[in-house]
């Protein structure tokens, strides 16, 4: 491709190829992606949070739930809090993470804030830069920006979103357009281009500028090749697509190449996990998203059913398949067993950090389990940030 980019400069990190900074990893402590393991935790652990909506509740309550989350994770050693991207999907508020994430800001101070992820297909790559651009000025130092291709929702709400003859677009098209961010977080489009006099604000057009790291997100092999041939690190969905975990971390480690960011992969994997004082809670709780999660896939979106809908609901043989399938994947029980159970999934895929997501009907319930889990770990604790 042209100056626009294409997928072929890893050695910088860059998607065309472009300087991106100084060589090896000597970027890599300040850009904030590798985190420490505290307590007796086998790696970083983080939040990914959908903002879920319980039968009974409202968006306002997910999004106070969400401050609740991000205060506790930063007192507890939580490394990073991302927010995930859907539409059109009642049980979830998440639709705007950067708005979000500006809220979480004013509520934290030191934990890590991202998007988990941005979709960037949903986008033009100049809103993206200028909207996580804000986001590093108001919290200098603490952003991700996690991009994805998938749209994030079903394929007319996708049509909804990306206006008309967009749906379509081919797979070489979101690392040109993730060319084209990567230019407009630098400010750094050649002489001649079309885009050279244009200017993601706030940004370095108006002086010295932390850049978010960027993160490819994926739950297949496409994204875990780009990262890997680039440089960047890697989020893999095992929470819905366990079968192609192993697959695909082996082939972005395999396709590695080191660059400005990373001089080694780094790889999170996204777990489903709740911890409850029992195991007949803990299980209560997850069947409520397991419920949730059977009516999208068949096409009844709705909000997150209540433990008692999700106990009394008459499931098919066929229905009852898929939630035992999704339960199986989902960490859950009493705090000692969830850390047995993050151990062993470490262990097994050699991931560099656990993204813990809690899909269940209370958001009380949500904000417990990631306290227990710090508990079972032994992690510290710290008072939250002041208001």
């Amino acid at each position: 491709m042209s100056d626009t980019g294409d997928a072929s400069g890893a050695a910088n990190g860059r998607p065309d190829g472009g300087a991106g900074g100084p060589a090896g990893g000597a970027r890599e402590d300040r850009s904030g992606i590798r985190g420490a393991a505290l307590g007796r935790a086998p790696v970083p652990l983080s939040v990914l949070d959908l903002v879920t909506v319980g039968a009974g509740s409202t968006a306002r309550d997910s999004l106070r739930t969400s401050v609740a989350l991000a205060r506790l994770a930063e007192s507890r050693g939580y490394h990073r809090h991302w927010v995930a991207e859907h539409h059109s999907m009642p049980g979830v508020a998440s639709s705007s993470p950067a708005v979000i994430l500006a809220h979480l800001a004013a509520y934290t101070s030191r934990i890590r804030l991202g998007s988990g992820g941005v979709m960037l297909p949903n986008h033009a790559p100049l809103a993206v830069a200028e909207q996580f651009g804000t986001l590093e000025a108001l919290a200098p130092g603490r952003i991700d920006l996690g991009l994805g291709r998938a749209p994030g929702t079903d394929g007319r709400t996708a049509a909804a979103l990306r206006g008309p003859g967009r749906l379509e677009e081919g797979a070489d098209e979101f690392p040109r357009r993730l060319a084209e961010l990567t230019r407009f977080l630098d400010d750094d489009f050649p002489d001649g281009h079309p885009y050279a006099r244009v200017h993601a604000v706030p940004g370095p057009v108006q002086g010295p500028a932390g850049r978010p790291p960027l993160w490819l997100l994926g739950s297949s092999g496409f994204s875990a090749r780009l990262a890997g041939e680039l440089g960047l690190p890697f989020a893999y969905a095992h929470h819905f697509s366990a079968a192609g975990t192993l697959p695909a971390l082996d082939l972005y480690r395999e396709s590695f190449r080191p660059s400005a960011v990373l001089d080694a992969p780094y790889a999170a994997i996204g777990v489903s996990a709740l911890a409850a004082d029992t195991d007949a809670e803990a299980r209560a709780q997850v069947a409520t998203g397991a419920l949730s999660m059977l009516r999208l896939r068949t096409g009844r979106p709705g909000l997150v059913p209540t433990p008692e809908e999700a106990a009394a609901y008459p499931y098919t043989p066929l229905e009852r398949e898929f939630v035992d399938g999704w339960l199986a994947n989902i960490v859950h029980g009493t705090p000692d067993a969830v850390a047995d159970g993050l151990d062993g999934l470490a262990k097994r895929t050699g991931a560099d950090e656990l993204m813990l997501t809690a899909n269940a009907h209370s958001g009380a319930a949500r904000v417990r389990s990631y306290g227990l889990v710090a508990d079972a770990y032994g992690m510290p604790t710290a008072a939250p940030a002041a208001d």
